[in-house]
Order: structure tokens, then C-alpha cells, then sequence
């Protein structure tokens, strides 16, 4: 490095210490050059090693470049974390699934139930019918509630509901309710079904309201 020049204070043209400056002072100053790259690196400090085991090792050695980074821990740490979003992955998966089962099972119960209800009022309707033609009714009122039960039914057929047939049919426990046995009657094999009590219903393949019957009782 360059030897630093001491001031000492003015120096006139006649070279005096202390004397005034004459005009041509400034232009006798020697001129100081800056310190070279080279100068600035000889002069600077050496950064620390990083110490043997510490935690900075493996970021110092992905930062001087890919060969430097140990392959064998790379790629363990790439099927580490592959298998957990692999895991991850496939739990959402079946959350989904188990979320859009849930929505249509609601979704299904909460149809059945107004469907059930429609079924109770056509109910009603077909008793109160039954009550006015044997009371001699008027046929004008008998026809105005005529029409209104027809047109549940139909509601109730738009949405894939359909009347059990069970006289003469099998007794099947999937859509038949047994009310009681009773000896068969001509024409009805035993085991089988003799008399509707309730109507029934069935939608989608299965029964929505089992029918209400009596079964001709079984010999033994």
C-alpha cells in the first residue's frame, strides 16, 4: 500500500512553513492516486471456515454449486416428501368422497321425508272418497277430490314413485309388513299375500313405505 503523506498545514511558493499561500499554491499539491483492487484485497480481513458439522454446512454446499450437493441425501429427501404429499393426497381424496356421499344421502333423506308426507295425504283423500260413495255424496264433490288425488299421484310418479302391487304376490319382507296370518283364502297360495291394508310404495328399487298386509297362513 501507498505511504500515507502527514500535512503540515500551508506551504507558500518559498516552500516556509506557516507562510501564506501565493497563487500558484494549489497547483503544487501532489496529487494522491486511489488504492488498486489489489491493495483493497491484501488489506481485507479472511472470512471465517465454516465449522465442521454445523447446520450451514449443506446450504454452503448446494450454494458452490450442484456438484457439491451430496446426491444420496437428495434423493432420499425427495422420496421422503413425495410419499407424505402421496398420503396427503390420497386422505383428500377420500374426504371428498366421503363429503358428496354424505351430501347426497341428506339431500335423498330429506326427498323421501316430503315424499312420505305427499303419501300420508293421498291417504286421507282415498279414505274420504271411500267414505262419500258409500254416504252417497254428491258426484260433483266426489269428482273435485277425485281430481286432487290424482294429481298427487302424478306429482308422486314424476318423482319415480309407484304403488306396490302385493295381493296374490309372495310375502317379502323388503317391501310387505305382516299385520297377521290367516287361513288362505281360494286362489291364494299359502306364504302369500291375501289383503292390502295400507298401500305401499317403492321408488328408486326400493321400498319408500312398506305395504301393510295379511298373509295366508302357511299349513303346520
Amino acid at each position: 500500500m501507498r505511504p500515507t503523506i502527514p500535512h503540515r498545514g500551508p506551504v507558500s511558493d518559498t516552500g516556509a512553513p506557516g507562510a501564506k499561500p501565493g497563487p500558484d499554491a494549489e497547483l503544487s499539491k501532489p496529487e494522491l492516486e486511489p488504492p488498486t483492487p489489489a491493495e483493497l484485497a491484501a488489506e481485507a480481513p479472511p472470512e471465517p471456515a465454516a465449522a465442521p458439522g454445523s447446520g450451514d454446512t449443506q446450504r454452503a454446499a448446494r450454494a458452490a454449486g450442484p456438484e457439491a450437493v451430496p446426491h444420496g441425501e437428495d434423493t432420499e429427501a425427495a422420496r421422503h416428501y413425495k410419499d407424505r404429499w402421496l398420503r396427503a393426497e390420497a386422505e383428500l381424496q377420500n374426504f371428498r368422497r366421503r363429503a358428496q356421499r354424505d351430501v347426497e344421502e341428506a339431500r335423498q333423506f330429506v326427498e323421501e321425508r316430503g315424499l312420505i308426507t305427499v303419501l300420508e295425504q293421498l291417504d286421507d283423500l282415498e279414505r274420504a272418497l271411500e267414505a262419500a260413495r258409500g254416504a252417497g255424496a254428491p258426484e260433483r264433490w266426489v269428482e273435485g277430490v277425485e281430481l286432487v288425488a290424482q294429481r298427487m299421484r302424478e306429482h308422486l310418479a314424476r318423482h319415480g314413485v309407484r304403488e306396490i302391487q302385493a295381493v296374490g304376490a309372495p310375502f317379502d319382507p323388503g317391501v310387505h309388513e305382516a299385520l297377521l296370518e290367516m287361513e288362505p283364502k281360494p286362489g291364494i297360495a299359502p306364504g302369500h299375500v291375501m289383503q292390502v291394508v295400507r298401500k305401499g310404495y317403492e321408488r328408486g328399487g326400493r321400498a319408500l313405505r312398506p305395504a301393510r298386509v295379511v298373509v295366508a297362513k302357511r299349513p303346520g
